[in-house]
């Protein structure tokens, strides 16, 4: 039986810790600051991206890998492991090229005995913690021993039958980003009105509702979550936020009090998705155990 490897890109927003651990790669996207460039959570981690993101009067712009980084990541992976078979899961290609990059990336390497590289590439069809739940159970089942075939079809069941939700603070940045009109961020800001989220069975960021009020908000996920799952069967929860901490201990707390939460992860947004979200935003991320 091969060696499986995991590789995914920084948009995961998974710990340096975390990845390590599993023996998860990881290949950054870069995010631009005028003339400055930096590599996603590399040489830019949360808190310096938040603080240059606060002082900063233009938004910084986000660039997907090179064929390249994605070439030398997999060729680098099999001279350290001959013959190994590598899954490679990453952001949505409804939302970057990143995908793309990867697949040309992979056609494009050469093994030192000029075999054909087992290379799977996949379409997350997320963002942030919906890409890092899939490459965190692939890389568990690959340390267990599973096969490829096991850990893809586990990919596979994963995808199906997540529910993933992410409650913006403020329209400022889907204004900056040229996601909705100034007219309807000032309004929206005026009226306190907080978007809710979710990443569709295509990969794309729509809308689902928008309340009044940050309580009201977490409230409706809670609900949005009841319409997937019952209250009693096992769930495995996931909440990233940027910035603030406090709002992920919130709605870890209120859905605690509903679901059978069995298993918790907490992550921190990363420079990429951060750009487009904002400070304040929490997601949600929920699956069977």
């Amino acid at each position: 039986m091969s060696t499986i490897r995991i590789v995914t890109d920084s948009t995961a927003d998974m710990p340096a810790d975390l990845r390590k651990s599993l023996g998860i790669e990881m290949v950054p996207l870069e995010v631009i600051f005028g003339e400055e460039s930096f590599l996603d959570s590399v040489t830019l981690g949360p808190d310096e991206f938040y603080s240059k993101l606060a002082a900063s009067d233009q938004m910084p712009k986000t660039s997907q890998p090179s064929t390249l980084s994605f070439k030398e990541t997999y060729e680098r992976i099999l001279a350290e492991t001959p013959n190994a078979s590598i899954i490679s899961i990453h952001l949505s290609a409804s939302l970057s090229g990143t995908y793309q990059s990867a697949v040309i990336g992979s056609t494009m390497v050469e093994t030192a005995d000029g075999s054909e590289p087992d290379i799977t590439v996949i379409d997350s069809k997320s963002a942030s913690i919906g890409i890092s739940v899939l490459v965190r159970r692939a890389a568990e089942m690959a340390q267990k021993g599973c096969s490829k075939e096991e850990i893809l079809q586990e990919i596979e069941r994963l995808r199906a039958e997540t529910k993933i939700y992410f409650l913006v603070d403020t329209l400022e940045y889907l204004q900056k980003g040229g996601r909705i009109g100034r007219a309807s961020a000032v309004l929206g800001s005026l009226l306190n009105i907080k978007p809710i989220l979710a990443i569709d069975d295509d990969g794309f960021v729509t809308s689902v509702d928008k309340v009044r009020g940050q309580k009201k908000a977490m409230s409706r996920i809670i609900e949005l979550i009841g319409q997937s799952f019952s209250n009693e069967e096992p769930l495995v929860m996931t909440i990233a936020y940027a910035q603030r901490r406090d709002l992920a201990d919130d709605l870890s707390a209120m859905m605690k009090e509903r679901y059978n939460i069995v298993t918790e992860f907490v992550f921190e947004l990363g420079p990429v998705i951060g750009t487009h979200a904002g400070p304040g935003t929490v997601g949600l991320f929920v699956h069977r155990v």
